[in-house]
């Protein structure tokens, strides 16, 4: 009687502990919605009567770094009219909270001020049609990257503090990398020393960008740099993206540290689509000094693309005879995999050519069909997302996961292989490979652009009566001229 009774004790305690576990157990991505109550943005603004600072307003004190940022991917990032049509697309399809995942990283003051209310450009102050602007990357005064969901950076883990409330009213805070000079921010705002403007978290924030529910990584490139050689070598997003091409190379080739005097306000990357469109409105405004700027810019984020890979061509013979092509594509200067971003939606890939010395093509793959879009035996390296259900998916709101994650790390390289036709007529081919790159699909961009708010008229504003073809860079190019038989 007494070990049936024990017995029944121990079960009882047993049912009582589990269920007590089951209770108290946390979920995978377990965070406090009150420490962030801008959900899904993962920001944290300490609210003051201090106010953020129009760019135009810094611009009298700090002409130069106004005229790098005026125009760049920062200042842009609101109006650019693929954001708009993914903003769009995805308010209607998932709801309006949404929204303020996106607008946290394209309109940080916008979106905690509550000026944003969903897509659109019209009818909002310059602090928050600006995008990044200086007064937002100079207000960060934390980040909160370890209690975010992921517990890493993701959708604008940081904490903006413009100002702070005094006796006498509210003072400005600005905050950089160095030690303030004497009289440093003249009388109109204060300033601090920040070692976080100092490393890469700073601009982890809003470079990972994860599913809004989900917390799946739909951008990785913090991870992909810190997982690499550049964070080895103490190599920052800042020393790439904040200098001029040559400096920029200098230090991907040698892990160069740039001086002071070499870092620019520029944010100058790979998104060329974004200056292309951006010079087209300036030109269609007639603002012909703007465009030259923003051409300037493209030029830029193209030699940047056309720096960052190489290509090596081997032939392989079997039994005396030409069988198949090896290409190795290596990522030479990007601190981050290649592409980078939204690899499910970006695309570089190789377009490969072999002709006879008659001129007739014994290989052919990746070259862009009539329509925009890509053969399906092309060689590409980016991703495939997929939703809750395994099935292919593009649009980020639904992309939970990659069925294939296909980019080439810092330094790294892959190697495709080519099959050629077995006994070639011909005692020579020519071969022509490229390493070919654009922002995405040409039927992705076109519902995007088809998509953009009603205040977006793409005619109006940037001169398209339809969607053109999307502009490709050629990254490298090699020729060859193989032997079929040795």
């Amino acid at each position: 009687m007494r070990s049936t009774c024990h017995l029944l004790t121990i079960l009882a305690l047993l049912i009582l502990a589990s269920q007590a576990f089951g209770a108290q157990a946390p979920t995978v991505f377990d965070f406090d919605r009150e420490f962030y109550p801008y959900y899904p943005s993962l920001i944290k603004w300490n609210k003051s009567t201090a106010a953020f600072t129009p760019p135009e307003t810094c611009r009298d004190c700090h002409p130069k770094q106004y005229k790098e940022w005026s125009g760049s991917v920062h200042n842009l990032a609101f109006h650019d009219p693929i954001y708009q049509g993914e903003l769009n697309k995805a308010v209607k399809a998932v709801g309006h909270e949404i929204s303020r995942q996106c607008e946290g990283c394209h309109s940080p003051a916008g979106m905690v001020t509550g000026e944003i209310k969903g897509p659109g450009i019209s009818g909002l102050s310059p602090v928050a049609s600006s995008g990044v602007s200086c007064d937002i990357c100079h207000s960060i005064s934390g980040v909160t990257h370890w209690q975010t969901p992921a517990h890493e950076p993701e959708n604008g883990s940081m904490i903006l503090t413009p100002g702070v409330d005094g006796k006498e009213g509210p003072t400005l805070i600005k905050r950089g990398p160095f030690k303030p000079a004497d009289n440093c921010g003249g009388g109109f705002h204060d300033c601090a020393e920040s070692t976080l403007h100092l490393r890469a978290d700073l601009c982890a924030s809003c470079h990972q960008v994860f599913h809004y529910d989900r917390h799946f990584p739909l951008e990785a490139t913090y991870r992909e740099w810190k997982s690499g050689a550049y964070a080895q070598n103490q190599i920052l997003c800042q020393d790439c993206h904040m200098v001029d091409i040559q400096t920029f190379k200098k230090v991907a080739d040698s892990f160069y540290k740039p001086l002071r005097s070499e870092y620019q306000h520029s944010f100058n990357g790979a998104n060329y689509l974004l200056y292309y469109l951006a010079a087209a409105a300036a030109n269609k405004a007639g603002n012909i000094s703007e465009a030259a700027a923003l051409k300037k810019k493209y030029e830029m984020a193209v030699e940047r693309l056309k720096l960052a890979a190489d290509l090596d061509i081997a032939p392989l013979y079997r039994e005396g005879k030409l069988a198949e092509i090896k290409v190795t594509v290596k990522n030479l200067r990007a601190g981050h995999d290649l592409p980078t971003s939204l690899t499910n939606i970006r695309q570089m890939w190789l377009e490969i050519s072999a002709r006879d010395e008659k001129g007739n093509i014994v290989l052919q793959s990746g070259s862009i069909k009539a329509d925009g879009a890509l053969p399906e035996n092309t060689r590409l390296f980016n991703s495939d997302g997929m939703g809750s259900n395994f099935h292919f998916a593009v649009d980020p709101w639904v992309v939970t996961s990659f069925s294939r994650h296909d980019t080439i790390p810092p330094k790294g390289s892959r190697i495709v292989y080519y099959g050629l036709p077995y006994n070639l007529a011909t005692k020579n081919i020519a071969l022509e490979v490229k390493l070919r790159y654009r922002q995405a699909d040409q039927k992705v961009a076109e519902s995007l652009l088809s998509a953009v708010p009603k205040d977006i008229n793409l005619k109006e504003i940037y001169g398209l009566d339809t969607i053109p073809p999307l502009p490709v860079v050629d990254m490298v190019i090699k020729h060859a001229t193989l032997p079929t038989e040795l």
